[in-house]
């Protein structure tokens, strides 16, 4: 199950069922469980925790130092990885620092394509995509079934809300709405994600009431403290609108708009 090519620490602890490739690199402190397949030219530095039945690429680097100035080689610095995650060729993770909460961490089936970069202190949830080259700067969070398309590029510290959408080469700088698209530099809202609910199971009445909260938010020419008071009487009657509108009460950098 393991090349003989392959370098593998002493510290290091891979279930039974682990496959590693030839010439990847298992670093110390890393700790990958059954079914999960490492490539050939894969390098994984610890502290790392990698759950079970991912698939790993070809010349990934994960767990490797956070691109930080701050960070000094603090021990509480960690990248945990969930289960059924796909990572193709040349992704690279780094880990968490001390001032971010000390991890990075990835969740559960996850699409995450060629090139993508990931930043110390991201929070990423489950059944994302991320397309190529899609980056996060630092403490960014991904909320579950967001998509990425080819080339985002998002400010660090943004949140990208669920089921939200963006279009290539997208520039984020403020937080995205659950089930809104965006697109351009720097990103603008271009409607609701339609497509994408419906692909998820949303029925014509949830999509009908998603869709006036989008235009209380963004077509109706109200300030946003008065958009959050029309959106919590819909909010009565759908815990969708509920979720749009406490991501919008707890965003800190402000949302797209």
């Amino acid at each position: 199950m393991i090349d003989a090519t392959a370098i593998i620490h002493s510290d290091a602890h891979l279930d039974s069922n682990v496959q590693v490739g030839p010439y990847s690199v298992i670093g110390a402190d890393v700790t990958i469980e059954s079914g999960t397949v490492i490539n050939s030219h894969v390098v994984i530095n610890g502290p790392t925790k990698i759950g079970p039945n991912n698939k790993i690429s070809h010349f990934c680097s994960l767990g490797g130092d956070p691109q930080d100035k701050k960070y000094k080689g603090e021990n509480d610095s960690i990248l945990e990885i969930g289960s059924d995650n796909t990572i193709r060729e040349y992704v690279s993770i780094n880990r968490g620092t001390g001032d971010g909460g000390g991890k990075t961490v990835i969740g559960d089936n996850n699409w995450i394509m060629a090139y993508v970069h990931i930043a110390h202190d991201c929070i990423v949830g489950n059944n994302t995509i991320f397309a190529n080259n899609a980056t996060l700067a630092g403490h960014v969070r991904i909320d579950d079934f967001a998509i990425l398309g080819g080339f985002t590029g998002v400010h660090q510290f943004c949140r990208i809300g669920s089921y939200s959408f963006s279009a290539i080469s997208s520039v984020i700088v403020k937080d995205v709405p659950p089930y809104v698209l965006v697109s351009g530099n720097t990103a603008k809202p271009s409607g609701l994600n339609r497509e994408g609910l419906k692909r998820h199971g949303f029925d014509s009445d949830t999509i009908n009431v998603l869709r006036k909260a989008y235009k209380v938010i963004y077509r109706e020419g109200l300030i946003l403290k008065d958009a959050l008071d029309v959106l919590t009487e819909l909010s009565a009657d759908s815990d969708k609108v509920e979720l749009m509108r406490s991501f919008i009460a707890a965003s800190e950098r402000g949302i797209v708009r």
